[in-house]
Order: C-alpha cells, then sequence, then structure tokens
C-alpha cells in the first residue's frame, strides 16, 4: 500500500476503509476522538477542526468508522467525499444525527440518498418527513417517501412553500385523493 499521506484516491481511501474494518489496520488515531466523552472532557470545536484537518486521509477514514460523536460531526463537512459515506458506515451514529443530518439543507444529496435507502434509517418516521421536506434530497427519492407519511404531513407539506414544486404538487393530489375516498 502506499504511503497514508498521499492517500487523495477514493479507491485508495475505500481500501484503508476495508483495512479498518477487518481490523489489519496500523493507522493509530487519538484515543480522545474515538471515546465518547463527558461534557467536561469535550475537545472545543475549533481545535478539533484543526486536529482533524491536519490528519492523512488514511487516519480520517479510520475516524470516521470509529469516532466519537464530536469527530463524526466535523467528518461529515469534510471537503474529501468519500469521508462523510464512511461516516454513516460508524456503527455507532444515532439517530438523533441521521435527523440533523436529513433536515440539514447543506448535506450533500449523495448522503440524503444513502440515508433514504437505509431501511434502518427510513423506518424512523421523523427521519423520512425530514428527507421529503428537504429541497435537496432528490426528488424521485422524496416522492417515494412523500406517500409513506400521515394525511396531516401530507397536508403541511402541500402548502409549504419550502419544498420542491413538484413535491408540494404531489402532496396536493395525494390530499385530494384521500379526501375523495
Amino acid at each position: 500500500m502506499s504511503d497514508p499521506r498521499s492517500l487523495d484516491d477514493g479507491a485508495e481511501a475505500i481500501t484503508v476503509a476495508q483495512q479498518v474494518a477487518s481490523g489489519t489496520d496500523s493507522i493509530a488515531v487519538a484515543s480522545d476522538l474515538v471515546d465518547e466523552a463527558t461534557p467536561a472532557e469535550r475537545v472545543p470545536e475549533e481545535a478539533l477542526w484543526k486536529r482533524i484537518r491536519m490528519m492523512t486521509v488514511a487516519e480520517k477514514v479510520k475516524l470516521a468508522l470509529k469516532g466519537n460523536k464530536d469527530a463524526r460531526a466535523v467528518l461529515l463537512r469534510d471537503s474529501n467525499r468519500v469521508i462523510p459515506r464512511l461516516v454513516l458506515q460508524n456503527p455507532r451514529i444515532s439517530e438523533d444525527e441521521i435527523l440533523m443530518l436529513s433536515k440539514d439543507r447543506n448535506t450533500d444529496e449523495e448522503l440524503l440518498r444513502m440515508i433514504a435507502e437505509s431501511r434502518e434509517w427510513t423506518k424512523i418516521y421523523a427521519v423520512r418527513a425530514a428527507l421529503v421536506e428537504n429541497a435537496r434530497t432528490p426528488v424521485v427519492t422524496a416522492l417515494k417517501l412523500l406517500v409513506t407519511l400521515a394525511e396531516r404531513e401530507i397536508l403541511r407539506l402541500a402548502k409549504s412553500k419550502n419544498v420542491p414544486s413538484i413535491i408540494a404538487t404531489q402532496a396536493r393530489r395525494i390530499s385530494a385523493q384521500a379526501q375523495r375516498r
């Protein structure tokens, strides 16, 4: 394998991720970024950003897969497109973090698509509703999730100016059909 400092290719990052997942990597990451911290032990966010920015891609990959909540929050905004995707594979990522990502209008549409494709996360009603309401969610994905929402939520979306027009139009159609029944 090449020097971890030269890892800038997504394929190499994925190779490192496979090694981390299997436990065959030799990458060291500070334990304070992996272990969940109490509020008193938390690293200030600015310092955390600086520390993570100085890491190699290989270290970021390991941190994405093993890191604590604070590290995951920073890595979700990483410029390397592979790193946020790997954060979604972290077994410790919580429903609250997924809900926040689903609501965030700055979340990459690929991450929103990954969330929508996960049965584990879309079984949560609030996540489905947030994905439908998020303008960055791919329209096809949002339309599939729209029909799973409660009538009251669909009525709200039909009147909302914060959703794409195609979502609002479809919500009006669904509510009109429900009223005819």
